[in-house]
């Protein structure tokens, strides 16, 4: 059975931190939140942990399409090839935020995933405890929100309490840190010449974007 850990948002307790990065460094799959729905992921780099990530969701790991949630664009480079300078600087003034931006992937994304994957979501939540976590552990962590396989955001996602409730026997550890957000992110492609406006989520696109006809 999993643990639930209340962890306060603005002054995380450093136990409550370690045991988390503990959790991860087994390989195991925690939910958290995050500065929109809350998240569920794992070290990508436990084969074993993204196909129970992929399990609980539902699909095979290979057709997964988990982002990863970095503490800053400094870790960019070990997912994502070069981005030109107007990107980076977009992605700089609006991260961290309520955003996924859809890079080029490098050859570390197919070998994580074991896919051919050819683009990678990445997300800098602008949320103190994910940032912290993944900030002390040193690596990004595969993420996916949690919603009903229609997509439809229910009740279960803002209360942790009753995302425990739901989850407790399939992952290792659920994070209570307040209620959620019922709204995902707004997720920008960059991976081709021009910014596509994938979904409008949480964040705003006012000023940001050129979109293809």
């Amino acid at each position: 059975m999993s643990q639930l850990l209340n962890i306060h948002p603005d002054n995380p307790n450093p136990r409550y931190i370690k045991m988390v990065l503990e959790c991860l460094e087994d390989g195991g799959v925690i939910i958290y939140p995050t500065d929109t729905v809350y998240g569920m992921g794992c070290d990508p780099r436990f084969p074993k942990a993204l196909d129970r990530l992929a399990q609980i969701k539902g699909i095979r790991r290979e057709k997964a399409d988990f982002s990863l949630i970095c503490h800053d664009l400094k870790q960019l480079s070990d997912y994502a090839r070069p981005i030109g300078n107007d990107v980076f600087r977009m992605m700089k003034r609006l991260l961290p935020g309520p955003y996924t931006f859809i890079l080029e992937a490098n050859n570390n994304v197919p070998k994580i995933f074991q896919s051919k994957k050819k683009t990678v979501g990445i997300r800098v939540p602008d949320n103190n405890i994910i940032t912290t976590i993944v900030r002390e552990y040193g690596h990004a962590l595969a993420n996916t929100s949690i919603h009903d396989s229609d997509d439809t955001m229910t009740e279960y996602i803002t209360d942790p309490e009753l995302i425990y409730e739901r989850y407790e026997k399939q992952v290792d550890l659920v994070i209570d840190g307040g209620y959620g957000d019922n709204e995902g992110s707004t997720i920008i492609d960059c991976s081709g010449d021009d910014l596509v406006l994938v979904r409008q989520g949480k964040g705003s696109v006012e000023g940001v974007l050129m979109l293809r006809d």
